[in-house]
């Protein structure tokens, strides 16, 4: 919005409105921590364990498409990477369409979509026909139910955020676990061709789980959910002052005490994310004392000025616009974040006044004709709510921010590696000796310490004393150095050890993200942080186990194929170590240009 000069009235277009037109102020429902969400969470650890216990144990499928098609390990890896790829990288579109329709709905079609390419797949006779199939077509499938299993939980949960979201992602790691020998079995039994088209059926399930994804709205009473509309004359003008609220006039007095200006929200935002980094000991002492100096009437924003108050009626429905309802939810700026709110220290001063500063107000400069003929690009027509996800996601100015762009080289990095030894681990243990019935069970030990890892971890990193961030790093390090000494490994028992020790580790990629990407960045940034995040991790997806399986091809041994992916993933924790050290710097930096302005 353009912020016309002190004293000036905005120009016709920018900030003019008719007469009686209103602006709906969305409200955003309180979470209820618990009641239906306890289902919610059901339905997602479910999701979790189908979509990712097939994804994890491709491992074994893999080495029946190498003795089936007779291509390279390199060639026949490429499904797999194809997979991990697109789910990852169709983040942006699954929160567009989140956003817009609501996650269950979209899990439902993502269901359909994933099911019915792997009942297709068994039709596949070349190699390049699985790329489409289990790649692009199980992959978007997969996409369009990961982010909603996700988000939904973090909607129904504010203080037991945590542990709900905990609970459903534990659901990767007990997945993997149940498929490795169900996978094994169903393909001695009926062979790979069969065993796809009883998983088809078996990831068919998440449309019921996905049913159960019901709006928050549904569960609230309608007071709760209560829109206010902004009633403005063509006799106010715009000038700009320092103001702590909107000026509002309202029957209910109680509601009046929710009601916060976005410079008031905002900078409580800001100062309460650089309290929490210095917490952390992420920050230099400096900056805690550039925060004590910031005031609530220090921020000059547009606020109506005229002779009459600024009004605030009830809107004629009494509830969200219809838009709301079962979507919206990346309106919220919290929503990707997994751990507990009351670690936020805004939220545990005031929760309302929180609550009401995640909030993306939708934009008013347009009116709704206008939204509505929003187009993406230029020239593809979407509504607001896909707008506005979109460029939530994919805002590339974060790019600019140093320290985000070290941390996605570093999940670069991890993504290059992760998903490797998920897919050669058996092919690698049956290469040594290892039977087929013992070789699958290594990633059953992967999926038993990824789900035990992720529940202490989660516990851990929601103490206060701890520094998230070098957990963070650690995990990974141990990480990448225990799948490099991997290849001294060569009886059952070492490949046993190496399974348990890449399952516990490894479980902080996946849980820590969210909550180091606030460490690092502040909740502000979060959504966007974490949208562009996702895209890059499929990216490296897509090229890691490709690469690993070259280095096969060309060796005749996997050693070289797990230094690889160890050494990426040990690389980019080493690497988050400096981040303290940039940081203060920027702190010195801030200092001294202090100190210069001061005198």
């Amino acid at each position: 919005m353009t912020v016309p000069q002190q004293g000036e009235a905005p120009r016709k277009g920018e900030g003019e409105e008719q007469e009686g037109q209103v602006t709906s102020i969305p409200g955003l429902p309180t979470p209820p921590d618990g009641g239906w969400g306890w289902v919610v969470v059901f339905a997602s650890f479910m999701i979790h364990v189908i979509a990712d216990g097939f994804t994890y144990t491709f491992g074994i499928l893999y080495v029946q498409l190498l003795n089936y098609y007779r291509n390279s390990k390199s060639t026949t890896s490429w499904i797999a990477s194809i997979l991990v790829g697109v789910t990852l990288g169709s983040g942006p579109i699954s929160g567009m369409l989140v956003n817009k329709f609501g996650c269950r709905l979209v899990t439902i079609v993502g269901a359909v979509l994933a099911s019915l390419c792997l009942f297709l797949s068994v039709y596949a006779s070349t190699i390049v026909m699985l790329y489409v199939t289990i790649g692009l077509g199980c992959g978007l499938g997969f996409g369009l139910i990961y982010l909603p299993a996700i988000v939904c939980v973090t909607g129904y949960f504010e203080k037991r955020r945590s542990f709900a979201t905990g609970i459903a992602v534990c659901g990767s790691g007990i997945g993997t676990f149940i498929f490795s020998p169900l996978f094994q079995g169903l393909i001695d039994e009926y062979s790979w061709k069969g065993s796809l088209i009883v998983l088809s059926g078996i990831v068919l399930n998440c449309v019921f789980f996905g049913s159960l994804f019901r709006p928050v709205e549904d569960n609230l009473p309608p007071a709760t959910s209560k829109v206010y509309e902004v009633e403005r004359t063509p006799e106010e003008n715009f000038t700009l002052k320092p103001v702590p609220r909107i000026r509002v006039l309202m029957s209910e007095a109680t509601e009046l005490k929710k009601i916060q200006s976005d410079a008031d929200l905002e900078l409580k935002a800001r100062k309460n994310d650089i309290q929490r980094y210095n917490s952390h000991n992420l920050l230099h002492n400096s900056y805690h004392n550039e925060v004590k100096q910031m005031t609530v009437s220090q921020p000059l924003l547009p606020v109506p000025e005229s002779n009459g108050p600024h009004r605030l009626v009830p809107s004629k429905s009494g509830s969200l616009p219809p838009s709301h309802h079962g979507s919206g939810l990346l309106y919220r700026k919290d929503i990707f974040y997994r751990g507990s709110l009351c670690n936020i220290p805004a939220y545990k001063e005031n929760p309302s006044s929180y609550r009401n500063s995640m909030v993306i107000l939708p934009d008013t400069e347009k009116t709704p004709s206008e939204i509505e003929r929003t187009k993406v690009c230029g020239c593809v027509p979407c509504s607001r709510e896909t707008r506005d996800a979109l460029g939530n996601l994919m805002d590339w100015s974060l790019l600019t921010d140093g320290i985000y762009i070290l941390f996605v080289v570093s999940n670069f990095c991890t993504s290059i590696g992760f998903n490797a030894p998920y897919i050669y681990i058996v092919d690698r243990a049956l290469h040594q000796g290892i039977t087929t019935d013992r070789a699958s069970f290594l990633l059953a030990v992967v999926g038993i310490a990824n789900t035990i890892s992720r529940v202490l971890l989660g516990y851990i990193a929601d103490q206060p004393w701890v520094n998230r961030l070098y957990l963070y790093n650690i995990s990974l390090t141990i990480c990448g150095l225990g799948t490099c000494l991997s290849i001294f490994g060569s009886d059952y028992i070492s490949h046993c050890i190496y399974a348990a020790v890449f399952g516990a580790t490894s479980g902080a990629y996946v849980g820590l993200t969210s909550v180091v990407l606030v460490d690092l960045l502040g909740m502000e940034k979060l959504t966007n942080a974490f949208g562009l995040l996702l895209m890059f991790q499929g990216i490296a997806s897509l090229i890691g186990p490709p690469m690993c399986g070259a280095l096969y091809d060309m060796t005749g041994v996997y050693d070289y194929s797990f230094l690889l992916a160890g050494s990426m993933i040990a690389f980019s924790g080493l690497m988050l170590f400096f981040i303290p050290c940039i940081w203060k710097e920027q702190a010195r930096k801030l200092a001294k240009e202090n100190s210069v302005a001061r005198v």
